[in-house]
């Protein structure tokens, strides 16, 4: 399975549920299964234990749990880490357990699928020490577009890199960067200091349209139960996940550029004017066979 890391829209998914579950009540028992997920030393996991939530809250990808005595619990998901909900006493299914946390409601637990392990919890005390996990990112949801504006390009960078940057803008990952792109018609390669104010207006009204949707979206399907399905592709995305697929919008095959664990994919017809773009290990293979147009391909 293929997966990814949460981004903003299910991050808001996962902190709803918790607000609903765990806001007001106290740690009864905090339990490390791998002693490793936590990342700091001071203060101790066991100071959580009767200790009140008092407040949740995004931090970038991250999730924070705040509670009484300025604790704050930080929940770093990564790829493969994900949130899971369990009755009192209820066990977990599928990947082991990183950690447990149990409320008077039911038992939060983190798990990681497969050996890496990335996922991290930090216990830190008071404002000051939260700050050191704040990338600086701009949060996009309903920020004016003079302020998106001058973050954007503030650095000379693709689109698809701009967005995805944690220090230019905030929550914004691989998926839902396609998905932007995608509604903006506009090219992952696109520098982001050669864009004209109305491409960049379109690409601001992209990212509040796209994202509001998914929350929206996510909300429905979690029903008010907890979100178990925070997948690395969805049902309904445009083109994240959907390579050789139909675009929705026009019909042309899905493209895809591959580089490290990552791809990013991308309509060229939509998107760039029915041009390919250079896929880093096939154009290689390919060198002067590699299609240029979606007609030569």
């Amino acid at each position: 399975m293929i997966r990814r890391m949460p981004e903003l829209p299910d991050i808001t998914a996962y902190l709803e549920a918790l607000e609903a579950r765990i806001l007001g009540t106290p740690f009864l028992a905090v339990r490390l299964v791998n002693p490793f997920v936590l990342r700091s030393v001071e203060p101790p996991a066991e100071a959580l234990v009767g200790r009140h939530v008092t407040g949740l809250r995004r931090m970038g990808k991250r999730i924070v749990i705040g509670t009484e005595d300025d604790l704050f619990l930080v929940i770093h998901l990564m790829i493969a880490g994900r949130l899971r909900w369990r009755p009192p006493g209820g066990k977990t299914a599928g990947p082991t357990p990183l950690a447990r946390f149990e409320f008077p409601a039911g038992v939060l637990v983190l798990t990681e699928a497969g050996k890496q392990r990335r996922a991290s919890l930090h216990l830190v005390r008071g404002e000051g020490a939260l700050a050191q996990f704040d990338r600086g990112g701009l949060e996009v949801m309903g920020v004016p577009l003079r302020d998106f504006a001058e973050r954007l390009r503030s650095e000379n960078h693709t689109l698809k890199r701009s967005l995805t940057d944690p220090r230019l803008f905030s929550g914004i990952g691989n998926a839902y960067s396609d998905e932007i792109l995608h509604r903006a018609r506009l090219s992952p390669l696109q520098l982001s200091v050669k864009m004209s104010d109305e491409q960049v207006a379109g690409l601001h009204a992209a990212v509040q349209e796209v994202m509001r949707e998914w929350i929206e979206r996510l909300r429905a399907e979690a029903a008010g139960g907890f979100p178990e399905k925070v997948t690395a592709f969805r049902e309904g995305m445009a083109v994240h996940g959907r390579f050789g697929e139909p675009c929705p919008v026009c019909g042309a095959p899905v493209q895809r550029i591959r580089y490290a664990a990552n791809e990013t994919n991308y309509c060229a017809r939509c998107q760039t004017g029915g041009r390919l773009l250079a896929d880093r290990a096939m154009s290689r293979l390919l060198k002067q066979d590699w299609p240029r147009t979606l007609g030569e391909g």
